[in-house]
């Protein structure tokens, strides 16, 4: 099988190819941006006089605000395409993370934040859709796995940038470091072409994506249930993560450096890994695989005694939360109406984050309330998700094997 697919995406043509690199490198880049704020939360705090959760709602608003960016963002794509809009809102979020570092008080923070999260919000509806209608069907698992590694990516990066800079250019530069996603557009403008499946439909009437999310509206509600169980099993697992290392386990900002890259690279890990099985045994089998390998880390992930095991628990911790999420892309665009291909993934996935988005200012304020014991609050957190997520993804439908409808 391994060879097999191989030989698919060896077959494909560089315009098909090229819309998985903007796909996953449009979510690396996202991922890179958001992450900067994640391990600047104690900088702020100490810069603005205040308590880590209340930093934490930074990251609260930025995830409150992806919904209404996938509905305004997809709704264009569904209108004028998924190359063009995935140019603007990569360019939106880059100038907002560099603006970040302008902020002069934790409210100019918070908004700007805010509108971050607005533009980030249809970064990865778009940038999903433009590749999973270009590929052949059999490609999309690991294709699914390599766009969803691109998070664990940016956060790889963004954690190499902490190590490397952090302690020469404060908060503030590291921020200032968001504008390179602003690269991006050059390569998109250059080598991206359109989806077929939207070229395809220029001169054809097609049900309006609104209209197709409403009439199908018991398969939403189940996927926006799906989707805040996600996202609260990632930000649940991460974003605290780099804070519990620094205030609970004194680690310095190497140390906390080396152990983040050595999380995401479990995470890229089992995206890749997982993603491809997905093509053999399922998405949502997958899913549970990957929700059980999470669930067995935690342990060593949270409260292994030396730096070495903790980095394995968290490489492993990882591996079983980025596997369960590389089925994601795939998995929604499976699901999806076709006429609204740019735009329902993108929802439900962000409305998802909406219904998450307090988890990180929850787990701050339980972990401050009980001595800065940031490992319980992340673990009570994860282990009921994992199991949750497991459950819930068998009890929907799959369409794994099927080609993609056009609309």
């Amino acid at each position: 099988m391994q060879q097999s697919l191989i030989g698919e995406w060896r077959g494909m043509a560089k315009p098909q190819r090229m819309s998985v690199w903007a796909a996953y490198l449009g979510w690396t880049l996202d991922a890179f941006d958001f992450f900067l704020l994640v391990f600047s939360f104690k900088a702020i705090s100490e810069t603005f006089g205040t308590d880590i959760k209340s930093v934490a709602y930074a990251s609260v608003l930025t995830l409150m605000m992806r919904p209404v960016g996938a509905l305004v963002f997809g709704w264009m794509a569904e209108k004028f395409g998924r190359r063009p809009v995935l140019v603007m809102v990569v360019l939106g979020f880059s100038v907002l993370s560099a603006l970040s570092g302008l902020a002069q008080t934790l409210t100019q923070l918070l908004i700007i934040r805010a509108v971050f999260g607005f533009a980030m919000g249809g970064e990865w509806g778009v940038g999903a859709s433009l590749a999973m209608e270009t590929i052949p069907a059999r490609l999309r698992g690991p294709v699914s796995g390599l766009i969803q590694s691109g998070y664990p990516s940016g956060f790889f990066l963004a954690s190499l940038a902490f190590g490397l800079l952090f302690d020469h250019i404060g908060w503030r530069g590291m921020f200032f470091l968001g504008l390179a996603p602003a690269l991006f557009v050059l390569f998109v403008r250059l080598h991206v072409e359109e989806s077929p499946h939207f070229a395809e439909r220029q001169d054809r009437v097609v049900q309006h994506p609104i209209r197709a999310i409403v009439s199908n509206w018991k398969l939403a509600l189940y996927l926006v249930v799906l989707m805040t169980l996600f996202n609260t099993f990632s930000h649940g697992t991460q974003d605290l993560y780099p804070t519990f290392l620094q205030k609970q386990r004194h680690y310095d900002t190497q140390l906390t450096s080396y152990i983040a890259m050595a999380m995401n690279a479990g995470a890229i890990t089992g995206a890749l890994i997982l993603g491809t099985w997905s093509v053999r045994i399922g998405r949502r089998r997958t899913i549970a695989l990957a929700c059980a390998l999470a669930l067995l880390a935690l342990p060593l992930g949270l409260w292994a005694a030396t730096p070495l095991l903790l980095a394995l628990g968290a490489f492993l911790l990882q591996a079983g939360v980025q596997g369960a999420w590389a089925m994601v892309p795939a998995h929604l665009n499976e699901l999806s109406p076709p006429s609204a291909r740019a735009l329902f993934p993108g929802v439900v996935y962000q409305t998802g984050n909406l219904l998450s988005s307090y988890v990180v200012a929850s787990q701050a304020g339980i972990a401050e309330a009980r001595g800065d014991d940031y490992a319980y609050a992340i673990a009570i957190f994860a282990a009921t998700v994992a199991v949750g997520l497991a459950v819930w993804a068998q009890l929907g439908p799959e369409r794994s094997r099927e080609e993609l409808l056009r609309a």
